[in-house]
């Protein structure tokens, strides 16, 4: 049988996987769900690029990491603009199947978590929210292990000879990426004296920017539909959300702004 749209896409049963909980349903619980979705199929997209960004670093291959970044970065885009279709959705269509939610939350995506883990933001603590043997515990430990996309950069700065310190490159990859003062004149170095790797580092800041941006609309999309309400699944809801803003995956690329 030959390939065809459908078949190729696996649409039939793409289009199953959308059930409403809600008695009707309540009209907006599809446009909640297909969102939610198409959330997760870009999470899973990012995390694409991004491993394949990693070995790119790896091999020194800075055209194509420039290239990758600007897919990831319109990417984000995105998924920053679909938070405009949510957004058509008013409190009152919200809390019209809200409860169907249960203890479903946002919270619980472990590719979002994943794609924290990838840019630095590390957490013992967010692997243990997950059960034990379950497919998101089983991805959170791999990435908790695994290096950083910023280790990846320092590795590939180390292997073009500018001096990354030791004790950044044996840095234990399970902990946050954190501010590393002692790396600001290596980073300075870089800006000054490599066009190609100082767009590199633009692209990795404008990679920054997108997350923070997302979330900052990602906030005030909740105030907005639920206010200060708890969230679902027994989370703070806006205020947890508000504690994740001005959390900068590559600190060190925005202190050495003042030293340039």
């Amino acid at each position: 049988m030959s390939v065809t749209y459908s078949s190729y896409l696996k649409l039939d049963q793409l289009l199953e996987l959308q059930q409403p909980l809600s008695q009707g349903p309540e009209h907006d619980e599809t446009l909640f769900i297909v969102i939610h979705q198409v959330y997760e199929l870009w999470f899973k997209e990012l995390l694409h690029e991004l491993d394949y960004l990693e070995g790119l670093l790896g091999r020194e291959d800075l055209p194509r990491a420039q290239h990758t970044l600007k897919r990831v970065l319109t990417i984000l885009k995105v998924v920053v603009a679909q938070i405009d279709v949510l957004e058509t959705m008013t409190p009152l269509e919200f809390l019209s199947f809200r409860e169907r939610l249960e203890k479903g939350s946002g919270f619980q995506s472990y590719q979002f978590r994943e794609l924290e883990f990838v840019l630095g933001l590390k957490s013992k603590k967010a692997v243990a929210h997950y059960p034990e043997g379950s497919e998101g515990r089983r991805r959170l430990e791999r990435r908790l292990r695994h290096p950083t996309l910023w280790d990846a950069f320092l590795r590939m700065l180390a292997a073009r000879g500018y001096a990354v310190p030791a004790a950044a490159l044996a840095r234990d990859p399970a902990e946050p990426v954190a501010p590393a003062p002692e790396l600001h004149p290596m980073l300075i170095d870089v800006y000054r004296r490599d066009p190609d790797l100082r767009a590199l580092c633009e692209r990795l800041v404008d990679l920054d920017e997108g997350i923070q941006e997302w979330r900052y609309r990602h906030v005030k999309m909740v105030q907005r539909t639920i206010g200060t309400r708890p969230g679902t699944g027994g989370s703070e809801g806006a205020a947890y959300l508000m504690t994740t803003l001005n959390r900068p995956c590559f600190p060190d690329l925005w202190a050495i702004r003042t030293e340039l």
